[in-house]
């Protein structure tokens, strides 16, 4: 073999070589694409952060009726708030907590979403027991929670410890995905861009209602 002849050999056994290094980055991605987008716990959420396009989304009403978010045609800047559930009473608290801020953050042009784990047929009961004029809607399947990277397994242990204290997540959600959301807030503009987000892992530390308001007033100045 001459000289030429063995760097083309180089050669060709290098682009070889690096045309399996592409197909396997390519397998790679496309194998992450496909991975669960549910972390294994709360600490291992990555929820969308400031400047994030705020994703398009359905949920169910209160009333069973078919609710459409979609950002892209937004006349109001949102604020959106996921919970638990109304078996959560951290959840509770805060809810009732939040009742200070929704008229000053109405007052300032904001539209108020909840999004509760719940099946919406738990939801028009636990407005009218907690006299909360809020709009409720149930993200049941974790679908939403899922789409702002705040969805969690919640694992055996602690889900037999949660039917300990008397909460059924599964005739909570009338589902067996054994999912919860982590608290979270996040505000988005009349873009569809998400200009504020807080989300804690530890559900008994929430945003205090002061903090919400100033952050709302900011987003608005930034426009």
């Amino acid at each position: 073999m001459t000289a030429s002849d063995k760097n083309r050999s180089i050669w060709r056994a290098y682009i070889l070589f690096g045309g399996l290094v592409v197909l396997s980055l390519f397998l790679i991605t496309i194998s992450g694409a496909s991975e669960s987008d549910v972390a294994e716990r709360a600490e291992f959420v990555r929820p969308l952060l400031p400047g994030s396009a705020c994703p398009a989304f359905e949920a169910v009403a209160a009333d069973g009726s078919l609710f459409e978010f979609d950002p892209a045609a937004l006349d109001k800047p949102v604020v959106l708030i996921f919970y638990r559930g109304g078996w959560c009473p951290y959840c509770n608290k805060y809810l009732m907590r939040l009742r200070h801020a929704e008229a000053p953050l109405i007052e300032l042009g904001y539209e108020i979403l909840f999004l509760s784990a719940d099946r919406y047929e738990k939801l028009a009961g636990f407005l009218e027991e907690k006299d909360l004029p809020y709009t409720v809607l149930s993200d049941n399947r974790l679908e939403v929670a899922r789409k702002f990277g705040i969805a969690f397994h919640v694992h055996d242990e602690l889900l037999q410890r949660y039917m300990e204290w008397g909460h059924d997540l599964e005739e909570a959600s009338g589902e067996t995905h054994h999912m919860l959301p982590v608290p979270a807030t996040f505000i988005v503009d009349t873009d569809g861009i998400i200009q504020f987000q807080y989300v804690n892992p530890n559900y008994k530390v929430r945003l205090h209602p002061d903090v919400l308001l100033a952050a709302a007033r900011a987003a608005l100045e930034d426009k």
